[in-house]
């Protein structure tokens, strides 16, 4: 059985192998490698059968977890108001929630007991999309000058992502695995023993490697989608042989085939013709530029869409809808100055932007490249590793040079023509004005801290990520005096469509740092030693939190098991405490990786802050965003500036 299915395999990829090389040969492209980007002797999907499922945690547990969390953002009297709360929870009303929820766990054994509902809590979410969820991240300049012109950048780009893509369809993707000890399992021996395992089984080998492959089923969502609004819950549509790209220069969009009638792609020259052909048109900016509606209220864009749809543009929306993804050519020059650069990818003027597409890759007029992804249909884990693998082939074995010259494409570019009534054009003027007027409002900072590294924080023996966690509370604590919900994404990738869960790094021994620092009570050994168990401390939630031994999606989960079976909300739900744990006051994630050139999002709460961060091998670096009405985010930076230098001092006596 196994032996078969392997020659299958291998013979479907030889007679593809074939049909490109005769392809190839009367159109004098490279070679037959060109298709894809990857040939992986395991399958992609092989190991997603066998996948462990998200665990549900003990009751018991939940319930621990929940009040550790509490206790340092918690008075002693509203402690105890928890405490009375959490154990009514725990030993009466949760208990048929949890039998609930575990039957419909173990009647579902195909996904997660979280995937269904955060997927629901996306979508049924009327705010808009950029600022609010759709997050930012940059890609690192080619060290090659001339390689960053817009041109060359973009075409590499797009050939880099459309082997990315053809390797997924094909099913020849390298699969996604975390590796333990990469010298002993990133292997050939790895390969081809569980490559060789039944796919039942085949987590269970690469077990056995300490290796363990990562829930691959997002990376679907990546190409060929779109988020369509719609009342009250909008919905996902996917295009999985989807042929076309859509281009957007100027507000307007422009559409090309990217495969040919037999799937193939086409050559570089004959990519590189196209964009140059749009780029070169010289049609002003729009007047009315449709994008600007998708950065407003879920609702009413679905109103207005329904509205142009229905006055003869169904054609051209499906067009956006089911291209591969969107490419945005901005005239913005955006290499010297990081704030301009931050603000264009986390969200622009909306005028040259679609921000329902899965993802758009935008490349500015000096070469800049960075995607802005719409969230609901997934989480860093994809996005990021088609990041990193588009930038590695861009920037060590590009397609395009700067003296590539254009091929003639046959005018295969089209123009995305729309009859819009002036219904449709006070629609879009009128969110133009309110779209200004909101990322306005937006105060957005960074900080590049070189006084300490992810090397160096290891040298000491602390964990990198709890020390910026506990730079950021002592940023807060220094600005405000106090402790507030503080939410940090750790992925559950490790589990069968495992999403994300929140770790909740203020604790304890996060309060007591920081109160010591501040009150200047304690020496720096005593601060280091505190120091020492926060960062024990944080390990181990982190740890938890990737187990799905977390809390949050748990008591998520459960509220909703009570809303789908019409049972009688929990009073811990309506508390005041589980409410403030969960006003995400501080929203931080963390994207590190040597492509990444910054990342971000906008604050969850508008008195809060969003703080998209990363421990580099040089030096620490985060982006901050906040609503200026309520908060300043350049404070929060020169405290967290303040916050580093002290950590520093501490650690470096």
């Amino acid at each position: 059985m196994i032996t078969s299915s392997k020659v299958f395999l291998n013979s479907n990829v030889a007679l593809r192998h074939l049909i490109l090389s005769k392809y190839y040969s009367k159109h004098s492209v490279v070679d037959v490698d060109y298709q894809y980007m990857q040939k992986s002797r395991v399958p992609t999907m092989h190991f997603q059968k066998s996948l462990p499922r998200l665990p549900i945690p003990e009751l018991q547990k939940t319930g621990e977890r929940y009040l550790n969390a509490l206790k340092p953002l918690l008075t002693s009297e509203q402690l105890a108001e928890a405490e009375r709360r959490t154990a009514d929870f725990v030993t009466k009303d949760a208990k048929i929630l949890q039998e609930k929820l575990l039957a419909k766990d173990k009647a579902n054994k195909h996904t997660s007991y979280i995937s269904e509902y955060w997927f629901d809590l996306y979508l049924r979410d009327r705010a808009p999309l950029p600022i609010n969820y759709n997050p930012l991240i940059v890609h690192q300049n080619d060290t090659k000058i001339d390689y960053n012109n817009q041109l060359v950048r973009a075409t590499n780009m797009l050939t880099s992502a459309l082997r990315f893509m053809l390797s997924l369809r094909e099913k020849i993707l390298e699969p996604e695995v975390f590796h333990l000890n990469p010298k002993k399992s990133d292997t050939d021996l790895f390969r081809t023993v569980t490559g060789m395992l039944p796919e039942a089984v085949s987590w269970y080998g690469a077990y056995l490697f300490k290796a363990f492959p990562l829930d691959m089923s997002q990376f679907d969502g990546l190409f060929g989608a779109t988020r369509i609004p719609q009342l009250e819950k909008d919905r996902i549509v996917r295009d999985p042989k989807s042929k076309h790209m859509v281009v957007q220069k100027n507000g307007h969009f422009y559409t090309f085939d990217v495969l040919d009638a037999n799937g193939n792609l086409l050559s570089p020259g004959e990519l590189l013709g196209n964009l140059h052909q749009i780029l070169n048109d010289n049609t002003p900016q729009a007047d009315h530029p449709l994008g600007i509606l998708t950065c407003q209220n879920r609702d009413l864009w679905a109103k207005q869409r329904t509205h142009i749809e229905n006055i003869g543009n169904k054609d051209a929306f499906h067009k956006i809808d089911t291209a591969i993804f969107n490419l945005v050519l901005d005239n913005e020059i955006l290499t010297d100055d990081k704030h301009k650069l931050l603000k264009h990818y986390l969200h622009g003027d909306g005028l040259n932007r679609w921000f329902d597409k899965s993802f758009s890759l935008i490349v500015s007029k000096d070469g800049v490249s960075g995607i802005n992804f719409e969230h609901s249909w997934g989480d860093g884990v994809a996005v990021l590793r088609f990041f990193q693998d588009i930038y590695k082939e861009t920037t060590t074995k590009p397609f395009v040079h700067p003296d590539t010259k254009p091929l003639e494409t046959n005018r295969s570019v089209r123009k995305l023509e729309f009859n819009l009534d002036e219904k449709s054009k006070q629609f879009i003027e009128t969110a133009k004005k309110e779209y200004k007027d909101w990322y306005e409002s937006l105060s957005i900072d960074y900080i590049l801290y070189e006084g300490l590294n992810k090397e160096a924080c290891k040298k000491f023996k602390v964990s990198p990520d709890c020390i910026m966690q506990l730079s950021f509370q002592a940023a807060y604590h220094l600005l405000y005096g106090n402790y507030v919900g503080t939410y940090e994404s750790c992925s559950t990738s490790a589990f069968k469509h495992g999403r994300t869960e929140t770790m909740r790094p203020c604790t304890e021994k996060t309060k007591q740092f920081c109160d010591s620092l501040h009150m200047n009570k304690m020496s720096n050994n005593e601060l280091r030693a505190i120091m020492q168990e926060c960062s024990v401390s944080h390990s181990e939630l982190i740890k938890e939190a990737a187990m799905g031994q977390g809390f949050d999606r748990h008591m998520f989960a459960l509220k909703k098991i009570a809303e789908d079976n019409n049972l009688p909300m929990p009073e811990v739900y309506n508390s005041y405490e589980y409410n403030f744990l969960n006003k995400s006051i501080l929203s931080t994630s963390t994207l590190s990786s040597p492509s990444v050139m910054a990342g971000g999002f906008g604050p969850v709460a508008k008195e809060g802050f969003g703080i998209g961060y990363s421990a580099f091998t040089d030096k620490l670096g985060a982006a901050v965003t906040s609503y200026k009405p309520h908060n300043d985010s350049s404070k929060f930076i020169e405290a967290l500036h303040k916050s580093f230098l002290d950590i520093t001092k501490i650690l470096s006596n």
